[in-house]
């Protein structure tokens, strides 16, 4: 089953790790290895995949139904159910593909207290393979991108459109729903995250969820959307002002537009992520609202919306041919107001690529009433 070439990489780089093999739980990591999609909670469900292309799929008896169609008809599993608890299948398991005294990968999404049962139960070495697991899909294949791009043109007709919905005396979660309908007419899979709609006061929180605030004449709206297209991911955000901005409004939102672009510009094929990053933060620094940025640059997409490379500062990973994020430095005022402009870039041909190209001119993303 794992033989694709889609593979290859994960297994070299479980050998690099000394890696005998790794556990995986239900998480973008299965989903994007078998395709299955399953329901996580405190049963242990997880693929182990060997070094040596063998693997083995621990199941309660909840999930096997569904979990062995994403395999062969010869995949072993190992299942257990809810009165007995998993610990001695998850020991037999091991006895039986010789893991005993071997060095385990586990993913993000096992659970910590259930690696200190599997601690005190067997003889073996237990470490985190999330990064690993991230640097399996850090550089995206040109058929990926080019599901990324789709995606984020989808997003792009969305965000133009939504605005000439946005207007006075509706609610956050209204403008939410629209923007689901909205994907999902344009031809996106589905959405890749719950959109995010901040009005006002909101906005100065970048993660604000609540959607329950009506939107008012002299506020600006922080949207933040994406979708998935073919399992790869898009994500952007833009600021609207319901009718026109104050002088400080424009100032910040300026602000807000020249450090994502110079940080864009600046995202070259070998320079470091933290560099970056630098030049998004000086120019927020620099005109006085350091303190109002309270966020890394960007962040990976692809399959998943966040994944590996993270533009933050001091890091020294290189960006690299075929590696995608997001630019989203913002200023966020405690009580006031927050702006953000974000877009996705791809690295190719050596140069950051956006995958984002609705309007940020400032007179283009004024509601007008």
């Amino acid at each position: 089953m794992f033989n694709e070439k889609k593979y290859d990489k994960l297994f070299d780089l479980m050998n690099e790790n000394t890696l005998d093999a790794i556990m995986i739980a239900p998480s973008s990591d299965m989903e994007f290895l078998v395709d299955y999609h399953a329901h996580a909670d405190e049963r242990l469900n997880c693929l182990v995949l060997l070094a040596d292309k063998r693997y083995f799929q621990i199941s309660p008896l909840l999930n096997y139904e569904e979990a062995k169609v994403k395999y062969p008809d010869n995949a072993v599993f190992y299942k257990w159910a809810d009165g007995d608890g998993f610990l001695e299948t998850v020991k037999k398991s091991f006895t039986d593909f010789g893991l005993i005294g071997k060095k385990i990968g586990v993913n993000e999404t096992i659970r910590a207290i259930d690696v200190l049962d599997f601690q005190e139960l067997l003889d073996a070495t237990f470490v985190n393979a999330h990064p690993m697991m991230e640097q399996y899909r850090i550089i995206k294949s040109n058929e990926e991108i080019a599901f990324m791009k789709r995606a984020g043109e989808i997003a792009d007709k969305v965000m133009t459109e939504i605005k000439y919905f946005i207007k006075p005396g509706l609610y956050e979660y209204e403008v939410i729903e629209e923007i689901k309908r909205l994907y999902k007419e344009n031809g996106a899979d589905d959405i890749s995250f719950s959109p995010i709609v901040a009005t006002g006061r909101n906005s100065s929180m970048p993660h604000y969820n609540a959607g329950t605030s009506k939107i008012e004449v002299g506020d600006n709206v922080v949207v933040d959307c994406g979708c998935r297209y073919n399992n790869m991911c898009s994500d952007t955000s833009r600021t609207f002002f319901v009718g026109e901005p104050s002088e400080e409004q424009r100032r910040v939102y300026e602000i807000c537009k020249r450090s994502t672009f110079s940080a864009q510009e600046s995202a070259l094929k070998g320079v470091t992520a933290g560099s970056v990053d630098k030049v998004a933060r000086d120019i927020i620094v620099d005109e006085g609202y350091g303190d109002c940025f309270l966020n890394r640059t960007g962040h990976g997409i692809g399959f998943s919306v966040h994944e590996a490379p993270y533009i933050k500062p001091n890091s020294t990973l290189v960006l690299e041919e075929g590696m995608a994020f997001s630019i989203e430095p913002g200023i966020y005022i405690a009580g006031k107001f927050g702006m953000r402009v974000e877009n996705i870039v791809v690295i190719e041909n050596g140069k950051g690529v956006s995958m984002n190209n609705s309007p940020v001119a400032i007179e283009d993303v004024i509601i007008k009433l």
